[in-house]
C-alpha cells in the first residue's frame, strides 16, 4: 500500500462519513433554530423542549434517507473489497 492509495482511501471514506452524516446534522440544526425562535417568541426557557422534536425529526430523516445511507456504505465496502489486492501487492 503506498501512501498516496491510503491518502485516497482515506480521504474517501471521510467523504462518505460526511455525506452519511449531513441529512442527519442538517435536520436536527433546522429544528433545533425553528424550536429555538419559538422559544425565543414565547419566552419559555425549558432546554429538553427541543429533544422531542429533533427525535422525531431524525428518525423521520433516517426512514427516508436510510435506503439511499444505505446503498453508499454497500458501494463503498464493494469497492474497498475490490480493491484488496491492489492494496496489499
Amino acid at each position: 500500500m503506498t501512501p498516496d492509495s491510503a491518502l485516497t482511501l482515506t480521504r474517501d471514506a471521510m467523504w462518505l462519513a460526511l455525506q452519511l452524516a449531513a441529512p442527519l446534522l442538517v435536520a436536527s440544526l433546522l429544528v433545533g433554530v425553528l424550536v429555538g425562535l419559538l422559544q425565543a417568541a414565547t419566552q419559555i426557557n425549558e432546554m429538553t423542549l427541543s429533544f422531542i422534536p429533533k427525535l422525531l425529526t431524525m428518525a423521520v430523516v433516517a426512514l427516508l434517507v436510510g435506503p439511499w445511507m444505505l446503498q453508499l456504505l454497500i458501494d463503498f465496502t464493494r469497492r474497498l473489497f475490490e480493491q484488496i489486492p491492489s492494496l496489499i501487492g
